[in-house]
Parts: structure tokens; C-alpha cells; sequence
């Protein structure tokens, strides 16, 4: 989600062009707001080199020092306009003076290392699981209501947990490679991973209007690869989602007709709250507040939608899991680090608070956005491991109140509450 850098030149345009009346004022800030909307909106279609190999031998990468090359971790390194691939892991020498960090050089997967740009990859893995991972994989095509959506599935070593399956959702403008680090630990556990793809994907169809919906509309993708997975036997299903792809999982897990089956949700970096993330970002690239107010409700008004480029409009309450929180019914884990600076910390900081009961907050400290696996894959492993590992063995076994599942498509309502996370 990368907002920073690009409001600056449209804001300073449409103060200009609002200088000369109260009226132009007016509408320049209207502009400046539907622009801003839409960067949020709108699929990013260059995914620009953003950091620099200054040299390299058969044991080392050396970058220049940045947010993300000074960070400890495995990662991975798009290289030749993503082309090329390589893995880098601990960092070997941070020279301040030189503006330099050397890191370890695992392996260069395809292509060759060259002096010049290279794009970061929190992803770590590259391609699909039976190339990166080295896991068999079975190619499966999910029929939505845009289209087929193009999924992956890895089944476990042990097939007698085969009603077991997790459905595995990356988050916004990412590729489903983001959520290849769950599945050697999920398969592990005895889960059968389902790597979905949703609207507006690279290698998907477009939604109606060609705009995320924020969770709105893409949750009836994870609807229809639920199903696929129900058609194959699935009968505890855990949904798992990065980022917006958080956003999207708690909207299935709400409106969700299969919702019986849901029996835990894990959360990484996840947008609880998006006005939340409206409001960060704002501040970021040092908007006045009240044109993010006014972004917001191009968004959500029958008129101002069509502005905004979209065909529904989005009611940012409804994303709001904060407020909603005694709608949620599941165990949940929720990942997040407060050195992320896409999506604010302080929303999981708070669903966990509201509802103890359900949530087990695995808090991190310095790792950034979607990267807490990069940072410590121990420790994050253990966390999935035990909460998957704690969960009911029937769906029929978890304590729900008066919850019965909502009729897909239908608007957001209410649910009640539940227990448990591990």
C-alpha cells in the first residue's frame, strides 16, 4: 500500500486550483480527496525497484542502507524487474560511514545478481509451492462471480486429517506467494492449504468496477474457493489472511454461508479498522484531516462513489472490527508489529483488549509491514502451530451464541460473541 509517496503533487495541484474563490477551494478539495480515495482503490499496476545492490560475491549482497535491508530476518530479493530472484538472510556487517548492509546470500533462484535497482520481497518465496517450496501442489480453479480465480493446493504428508483445510488470503496489490510461508507449517499440522486468488489479481479477472472494495466485495472469492474446498471434503476450515487480506476474511467470516465450519481465523498485519489506515496514512503524507473525511465519504455516498470510480459504495463502518467486535464468534491469532507503518498497530492493540476471550495477540516489535515472519519464522511458526493445534476438533464443538450463518451477499449485521485462541 503505498500511499506516502504518491499524494503530494495532486494535493499541491488542487489547492491551486482552489485558490482563487471559496468554491474553487471547495472543489479543489473534493478533488484532492477523490484522488486519495482512489490511490487507496486502485490496483497498483508497476511495482517499482526500491532498493539498491552496491556488490555482491558468492556469499553476500550488499545493499544500501535502507527501511527494509537494515532489518534482520530472511527475505527475498526480486531482481531484473522481478525476472530474477535471490534469498538473503542475516545481516553481516551494517557500515554507517558507507551508508552499506552486507546480508548472507542463501541462494539466487533464477536469473543472475547484478550492481543496480532491485525490488525487496517480503514474500521470501518466489513461485509456486512445488518450485519454491519443494511441496506437491495441484493447480485449482475457483468459479466466483467475476470469473475462475486461479488457486493453488497442497495437501498434508498425512491424510487423515483430510477434512481439515485453511484458505490462505494475501493481502492488497501482493501475489499469493505472500502466503506461501504458512503452508509448510499448516501442512505440518495436517491442514490442506487452498491459496486463493481474489478480483483484481494480476492473474484474475477484474471486479465490476475495477477498484478494491476494501474486503466488500472480495469476500465473495474466499466465499466460492470455501465452497470448492466444502465440494472436497473440507470440514474445519481456518481462514488465514495478510494485511487487507485480513480485511477481506473477517467480512467472510461474517457473512460467510459455510460460516458453521469456520473454526479459527489468523490475522498478520491485518486491517482491523480501515478508516483506521485512512487516517495513518493522512497523517503521513500531511493531509488535513477533514479531506481524508471527505475521502471517506466520497467512498461511502451514492453520489460520490461514481468519483471515486465505484460501482457500490463502501460503508468504511463496516470494516471496522473494533467497534464490531462482539459480532466475532472464532478463536482468533492476530499478528501484528509495531514497526509497521502501512497498517497501524493500534486497532489490533485494541480488538485484543476488547474481546480476551477469543484473541491471542502475538505483538511484534520492529519488523515491518507483513514481514513478522521474516523477522523471527520461529517464533511465528510456534504461534500458528499452537493456535491450529488448539482449536476444536469439530466445528460442532465450538461454543457459538446464537449465531446462524448470514445469507451470502447480504448486508453487514449482526453476529454475537464467542471464545477461545491458542
Amino acid at each position: 500500500m503505498k500511499l506516502r509517496q504518491l499524494v503530494t503533487r495532486p494535493v499541491l495541484i488542487a489547492g491551486a486550483a482552489g485558490g482563487g474563490s471559496a468554491v474553487g477551494a471547495a472543489a479543489g478539495s473534493v478533488a484532492a480527496a477523490a484522488w486519495f480515495a482512489r490511490r487507496v482503490l486502485t490496483p497498483d499496476e508497476l511495482q517499482p525497484d526500491d532498493v539498491a545492490i552496491v556488490a555482491h560475491d558468492a556469499e553476500s549482497v550488499t545493499f544500501a542502507s535502507g527501511p527494509d535491508p537494515d532489518v534482520r530476518g530472511r527475505y527475498g530479493v526480486w531482481l531484473d524487474g522481478g525476472a530474477g530472484h535471490a534469498r538473503v538472510g542475516r545481516i553481516l556487517e551494517h557500515d554507517e560511514l558507507a551508508g552499506t548492509v552486507r546480508r548472507e546470500l542463501i541462494a539466487v533462484d533464477r536469473g543472475t545478481l547484478q550492481v543496480g535497482p532491485a525490488r525487496w520481497n517480503q514474500y521470501y518465496y518466489w513461485d509456486r509451492p512445488s518450485i519454491s517450496l519443494g511441496l506437491p501442489d495441484e493447480d485449482l480453479v475457483v468459479s466466483s462471480d467475476v470469473g475462475a480465480l486461479p488457486g493453488w493446493v497442497v495437501r498434508p504428508a498425512e491424510t487423515s486429517r483430510s477434512g481439515d483445510w485453511a484458505i490462505l488470503v494475501h493481502g492488497r496489490g501482493a501475489r499469493k506467494e505472500e502466503t506461501l510461508r504458512a503452508v509448510p507449517v499448516l501442512r505440518r499440522a495436517g491442514w490442506t492449504c487452498l491459496v486463493a486468488a481474489y478480483r483484481n489479481d494480476r492473474d484474475a479477472p477484474r471486479g465490476p468496477d475495477g477498484r478494491y472494495n476494501l474486503g466488500l466485495s472480495e469476500w465473495r472469492d474466499v466465499e466460492a474457493a470455501i465452497a470448492a474446498a466444502v465440494a472436497r471434503g473440507a470440514q474445519r476450515i481456518v481462514l488465514f489472511g495478510w494485511s487487507m487480506g485480513g480485511a477481506i476474511v473477517l467480512q467472510t467470516l461474517h457473512r460467510s454461508r459455510h460460516a458453521d465450519r469456520i473454526v479459527g481465523v489468523c490475522l498478520d498485519s491485518a486491517v482491523i479498522d480501515w478508516d483506521a489506515v485512512l487516517r495513518h496514512h493522512g497523517r503521513l503524507n500531511h493531509l488535513p484531516s477533514p479531506l481524508v473525511r471527505v475521502a471517506r465519504s466520497l467512498m461511502g455516498s451514492p453520489r460520490g462513489r461514481s468519483l471515486v470510480g465505484l460501482i457500490e459504495p463502501i460503508d468504511l463502518a463496516h470494516t471496522d472490527w473494533v467497534a464490531r467486535a462482539d459480532e466475532l464468534d472464532v478463536p482468533i491469532l492476530l499478528i501484528h508489529s509495531t514497526g509497521d507503518t502501512v497498517v497501524p498497530f493500534a486497532p489490533a492493540a485494541a480488538l485484543a483488549e476488547r474481546r480476551p476471550d477469543i484473541v491471542r495477540f502475538e505483538p511484534w516489535h520492529r519488523a515491518r509491514h507483513c514481514r513478522e515472519w521474516n523477522y523471527d519464522s520461529q517464533r511465528w511458526e510456534l504461534a500458528v502451530s499452537s493456535f491450529v493445534g488448539g482449536l476444536p476438533e469439530r466445528p460442532d464443538m465450538l461454543q457459538r451464541h446464537g449465531r446462524s450463518p448470514a445469507i451470502a451477499g447480504a448486508p453487514a449485521g449482526g453476529l454475537t460473541a464467542r471464545h477461545d485462541i491458542g
